[in-house]
Order: C-alpha cells, then sequence, then structure tokens
C-alpha cells in the first residue's frame, strides 16, 4: 500500500478527500492529520463574527469527510516532519510514515511585542482553528465591561480581511452592548486602503467604513501593544481598548524546524505543479504555500488549488508525470460589511448590496454542503 498523508485539514485537502471519495484507489491508504476534526471555512467566518450564524455553520466535518474516502484520521497536530526518512512527528508523541505527502496547514501571525501593564485587548485573527476561543474570551470580558461607556476597536491591518474583520465585529459588539459607546479604526501601513484592489472596490470599501464610523489610518504600521493602544513603527499612537490584529500571514513556526525550503515569510516554496522545491513527493497548497510568483493569502486560491492537487496527489502515488497549476489571473472577492451588505470586487470591478450578501451566504452555504454530510453519493 502506499501511505499518503495529507497533513492538515485546509480547504485544498477537502477537494483531496471528495476526489478520492468519489474515485478510491484499493492502492493508496490515506491518513490526515489535524489539530481538530472541524476544520474552519474563511469564507463564513465573518458571518459568524457578526452573529448572523452558528460557529457549527462555518465548519467543515473533517472526520466525517476522512471516512467517506475511507481515511484515517488522527486529530492531533504535527510538529516534526523529516523528509529524508518520511516521517512525521505528532503532538501526541505518535510518528508517522510516508510515502508522499501534502501540507495545507494554513498560516498564523506575528504577534505584536507588548509593552507596558494596562494593555488592550488583543483579538488575533489567525491561526483559523483556534480563533472561537479567543473571540469567545473577548466577548466574555465584553459582557463585563461597565454600563455606559466608550470602547475604541483598532483593526491592524489595511487588507480585506481587516477591514471585513472589523466591521463585523463591531456589529457584533454593538447588539450585544448597545449602552456603549463603540468607535472603529483601521490601521493600515499602506498609502491606500487595498492596494490590490481597483480603484471603485477601494470607494465602495472606503464608504462601508464610514458607514459604520470608521477612521482610516493610512501610512500607519502597528508594531506593538503599550498602554491604552498601540505603538507604531513610525513613533505615533492610537488610542485603544480592544485590538483585532490581522496583519500580513506567516508560516508556522515548526515549519523552521524542518527541510522544506521556506521563503521570508516562512511559507513553503512550492513549483507550479504544487510539488515542494528540491522535495519529490512532498507537496504544499494553501496559505502555507508560496508560489512563484507570490499570490495573495486567500482561501479563494486554496480552493482553486484543491481539484489539481489530488490530480497530482494520484499521480504521486502511482509514479507518474505530474502537470502544472494554472493560478487565475483574476479572483472574485466578496467582503462582508457587518450590514446585511456586501462588497464583490474582480480586478477593476466592484459593486455593493444587500444582494450581493445573500449571494455570499448561498456560495458559500455552498460550498459547506459539498464537503459536510448528508454528502450527495450516500
Amino acid at each position: 500500500m502506499i501511505q499518503l498523508l495529507l497533513i492538515g485539514a485546509g480547504h485544498a485537502h477537502a477537494f483531496v478527500l471528495e476526489a478520492f471519495a468519489r474515485h478510491p484507489d484499493a492502492r493508496v491508504a490515506i491518513t490526515v492529520v489535524s489539530d481538530s476534526p472541524m476544520a474552519a471555512y474563511s469564507g463564513s467566518v465573518p458571518a459568524w463574527l457578526a452573529g448572523e450564524c452558528s460557529l457549527r455553520d462555518t465548519q467543515i466535518d473533517v472526520a466525517a469527510l476522512c471516512q467517506r474516502a475511507g481515511a484515517r484520521f488522527v486529530s492531533s497536530p504535527v510538529v516534526a516532519i523529516d523528509s529524508k526518512t518520511r516521517h512525521v512527528s505528532l503532538a501526541n508523541g505518535e510518528t508517522l510514515h510516508f510515502d508522499v505527502a501534502s501540507l495545507n496547514v494554513g498560516s498564523t501571525l506575528a504577534l505584536p511585542t507588548l509593552h507596558g501593564d494596562h494593555l488592550p485587548h488583543l483579538l488575533a485573527m489567525r491561526p483559523l482553528s483556534s480563533l472561537h476561543h479567543r473571540w469567545q474570551a473577548l466577548r466574555n470580558d465584553i459582557e463585563r465591561l461597565p454600563q455606559v461607556g466608550h470602547q475604541r476597536v483598532v483593526s491592524v491591518g489595511g487588507g480585506a480581511a481587516g477591514c471585513e474583520t472589523l466591521l463585523s465585529v463591531l456589529a457584533q459588539v454593538r447588539h450585544q452592548r448597545p449602552d456603549i459607546h463603540w468607535s472603529g479604526h483601521v490601521l493600515s501601513a499602506s498609502q491606500t486602503l487595498l492596494p490590490d484592489a481597483g480603484r471603485l472596490p477601494r470607494w465602495l470599501t472606503r464608504r462601508a467604513l464610514a458607514r459604520a464610523g470608521i477612521q482610516l489610518h493610512l501610512q500607519q504600521r502597528g508594531a506593538s501593544l503599550v498602554e491604552g493602544g498601540v505603538a507604531t513603527t513610525q513613533g505615533g499612537f492610537i488610542a485603544a481598548d480592544i485590538v483585532l490584529w490581522a496583519t500580513g500571514a506567516v508560516g508556522h513556526d515548526w515549519l523552521s524546524n524542518t527541510q522544506l525550503p521556506l521563503d521570508a515569510q516562512g511559507f513553503i516554496r512550492v513549483e507550479k505543479t504544487l510539488e515542494v522545491a528540491g522535495q519529490p513527493g512532498i507537496f504544499a497548497a494553501g496559505d502555507c504555500a508560496a508560489c512563484d510568483p507570490p499570490l495573495p493569502n486567500a482561501g479563494v486560491y486554496a480552493v482553486r488549488m484543491g481539484p489539481h492537487l489530488a490530480d497530482n496527489l494520484r499521480r504521486a502515488c502511482h509514479g507518474e508525470s505530474l502537470t502544472d497549476w494554472q493560478p487565475p489571473a483574476r479572483v472574485l472577492a466578496l467582503i462582508g460589511t457587518g450590514d446585511g451588505r456586501a462588497i464583490a470586487s474582480r480586478g477593476a470591478l466592484g459593486v455593493s448590496g444587500r444582494w450581493v450578501w445573500e449571494w455570499k451566504k448561498r456560495i458559500d452555504a455552498r460550498f459547506l454542503a459539498r464537503f459536510n454530510p448528508p454528502f450527495e453519493d450516500q
């Protein structure tokens, strides 16, 4: 039996499991290792933060998906991988052998340094797998706040994720504690909001922020949490009670102790086939993979990689030639604004409205239904 090991339960691996469920291979034994039997779907996280759906509504039942594909599921994160001996070490002490492996472990954030005693409450937006614990802890603290006060919520990170997260969080906390005055601020290191988007999507996002009473601070890079707020690399200060940390993603620390080739951000360098550079039979996809040229850290790319990764993994298991993956020239971005509306952005084009939000919810619901029981073929 050829041992195929899937490390992590990201979006791309959901497609791999689906592919092997639909077309089983008696010569391939699949094992999936992840820190949880439930995997977060990033597209639905803003709706959950805004209180529009439950946590379960944002999750893929990885254990059930493994059962459908005839795969073994191990609920323990990987802490080390030896690509020469083809072994991985798990946090639970177990060691697993593999012939072909794929990593789809997402990303994390470089957290700010802390200086002082009375610091703002920090909510790091990654890793997604444990966000629900951090969000619940923050909501518990908010419930204990004294009545009739003022709370300043600052998002450090002016990308689409930072803006969408702040809009969603403000919608929820204003509903949870209407007796408190909530103000929002976005801190962006760039000269403009959403620098990779077109002019119209940027304008629509600015309008959504203005509607929510959110102030924008451009060319201000957050560096550390200090007493009463956020210190910037330029020596500035932004007052804050709650800080949403949504800066650029980085690779997981444990990857730096492997033989895998990493870029400056700690992501795994891959060829056009999604095979790790110089590491035959080992693949990486999604946020943890560093393509050339680089791609934005967005779940849509992991989704697009999924079917191709499944095909190449099957090919690798049988010693067949791999094929190149071609990333899309433009992708559709759907950004919730926390008020029952959303912005659709594709290149220079952009549109906003309640119908966009309903459209986004239908897309997300279809994606989750595809990978959750009851499955179509059962």
